[in-house]
This record gives C-alpha cells, sequence and structure tokens, in this order.
C-alpha cells in the first residue's frame, strides 16, 4: 500500500502544472515529490524487514481504565470553542478568535491558570496571526485589529 501511495504521489505530483511566475527555486512539486520518495523508500525498507523474517511488535494500548467513563465535559468544552472560534472569526478576525480559541481550549483541557493563560493564548494567537499573514503569504482575517497590527 506504501509503494502505491508513493507511486501516485509522485505521478500526481509531477504532472502537475506550474505557473512559471512561481516564487523562487522551490515550487509546489518539491513538498510532494519528497514525499513521494519518502513514501517509496519506507515501502521498500519495510518490505525487505518483513521478508528477513522481522515483525512489528504487537500493540499493548495505551494506559487508561476502561472501566472508567468518557469524559464529555471535557468534549463538549472543546467542541464549543472551536464552533466559537468558526463564527467569531470573520467578525472579531484571528487574533482575538484564536486567542479566546488557545485559552478555552487550555482550560477545557484543564489549565486554570487566569493570569498567565490569557496572556499566552494572546502571544500565542499574534505570533501564528504573524507568521501565517507575513511570512507564510496566508491572508487571515485581522478583523477590527486589522489597523494596529
Amino acid at each position: 500500500m506504501l509503494f502505491v501511495l508513493g507511486v501516485l504521489v509522485l505521478t500526481d505530483a509531477l504532472t502537475m502544472d506550474v505557473d512559471i511566475t512561481q516564487r523562487g527555486p522551490v515550487g509546489p512539486k518539491t513538498v510532494p515529490i519528497v514525499i513521494g520518495i519518502g513514501l517509496l523508500v519506507l515501502a521498500v525498507l519495510l518490505s525487505l524487514d518483513v521478508l528477513r523474517g522481522g515483525r512489528g511488535e504487537s500493540e499493548t494500548g495505551e494506559d487508561i481504565d476502561l472501566s472508567e467513563p468518557s469524559d464529555w465535559r471535557t468534549v463538549l468544552l472543546l467542541a464549543g470553542v472551536f464552533l466559537g472560534n468558526a463564527v467569531l472569526i470573520g467578525p472579531l478576525g484571528f487574533p482575538i478568535s484564536g486567542a479566546l480559541l488557545f485559552w478555552g481550549s487550555a482550560y477545557a483541557l484543564g489549565s486554570r491558570h487566569p493570569s498567565r493563560d490569557p496572556l499566552i493564548a494572546a502571544g500565542l494567537s499574534l505570533f501564528t496571526y504573524f507568521i501565517f499573514n507575513n511570512l507564510l503569504g496566508v491572508p487571515l482575517p485581522g478583523g477590527p485589529l486589522m489597523g494596529v497590527i
């Protein structure tokens, strides 16, 4: 399967139409070609290992107690935070909705530091916005902070 997937990825990457106006020497074909070659190499190495008698370790599972009930409160809080981010990203912009997303996720997963968590969430959101918007060229909505940032 890995070999077939590697051939598929390489075929798709090599037949990709690319404009001559790409930025720099690394174009959109580079990553799929590297991944396709990696899949082919991994498929060959795993096949050789199996042919030589190698067997994978049996899965022992996670260290969890299956008799305990699911933590639906955490699941619902995280779902609410992600839904809230999807709703608020348009009107508030990514820096604000992202900060709410990061803070809400930390709270849902058990962090209870009311002075530290919002500051870390705001810094992480602004850092993420800057990386995507300015360095990677992926425009994210700035919202009311568009003129400030």
